[in-house]
């Protein structure tokens, strides 16, 4: 799933080429990009049809774009973006041919580029959903500030961090306690900071929590700078251009390849359903208490 970094410049190239504009119809392929929407795929598009796009907005991993009220007294509403493992959001020429895997055509009532919903392996989806006072969509509620957030604390944020007994990289990951940091961005924040993802969040201190958290905020910078991290074509930006950050990954599926800092080649090890990577000599594993 793309990670801030990634949702970031999908958010800026919306920003650049979809805010302000007003939608003419929408076109959605099937029920499954819009199952998040229970009245079903019709019933969204007319939400849409005539909707001014005010702004394109993101916090950690989940992006939407706000929606003028078309009523006197109906509420501001989001269209929630959810990438998924594929999801693109691309601008294109009208007369560009479909793309394969094409689920949702958003044209607008000025002749402009249209924008278009692609998703290979249909993880992602589109949902429908009232703005908040603060502007955030209420079905996003329970979604923490990111690092980037002008309101984001990161004391606060490791105080809360250091109440969790779970592994710090399973703290990391937990969208209600800080939000935007996946897989790969715990990764290289565990690396820079020489910590182990098993060590437990509640056993580390208060600084060495906040140096991660400022870890994982610079590594995210750093790759935004590049446009993301992109292993295949499945991550793009909206005109189509890949982030080139995967180049510059220190831990994050670098098994068998020598540690940047010490050489000692990097060990990949299960965790959840997915993998992590680190040194076994910058960032050995807790010990196991005695029985």
């Amino acid at each position: 799933m793309p990670e801030l970094p990634e949702v970031e410049v999908v958010r800026r190239g919306l920003a650049d080429h979809v805010a302000g504009r007003t939608l003419d119809h929408v076109e959605i392929s099937g029920s499954r990009v819009a199952r998040r929407h229970v009245p079903g795929p019709a019933d969204l598009a007319h939400q849409l049809e005539g909707a001014h796009l005010d702004r394109a907005c993101r916090r950690g991993k989940y992006l939407w774009l706000t929606v003028a009220p078309r009523a006197a007294q109906a509420p501001d509403h989001g269209l929630i973006v959810h990438l998924g493992m594929s999801g693109r959001m691309l601008v294109s020429p009208a007369e560009t041919p479909d793309q394969t895997h094409l689920h949702a055509r958003f044209v607008f009532d000025d002749a402009g580029p249209e924008l278009r919903f692609v998703d290979q392996r249909t993880f992602g989806g589109l949902a429908w959903s009232p703005l908040r006072p603060d502007g955030v969509p209420e079905s996003l509620s329970h979604v923490a500030l990111d690092p980037f957030d002008p309101a984001y604390d990161v004391r606060a944020t490791a105080r809360e961090v250091k109440r969790r007994s779970s592994g710090i990289k399973r703290v990391l990951l937990d969208q209600r306690v800080v939000s935007g940091i996946g897989n790969i961005y715990a990764d290289e924040a565990l690396w820079r900071a020489g910590i182990h993802g098993e060590r437990p969040a509640s056993g580390l201190t208060k600084p060495a929590i906040e140096r991660l958290l400022g870890h994982a905020r610079d590594v995210m910078g750093e790759a935004l700078e590049q446009g993301g991290t992109s292993f295949d074509a499945l991550y793009v930006n909206v005109n189509g251009a890949s982030g080139y950050f995967d180049r510059r990954l220190a831990a994050y599926g670098q098994e068998g390849r020598p540690c940047p800092r010490c050489g000692t080649l990097m060990r990949r090890e299960q965790f959840m359903n997915r993998s992590s990577t680190s040194c076994p000599r910058c960032q050995p594993r807790p010990r196991r208490p005695r029985s």
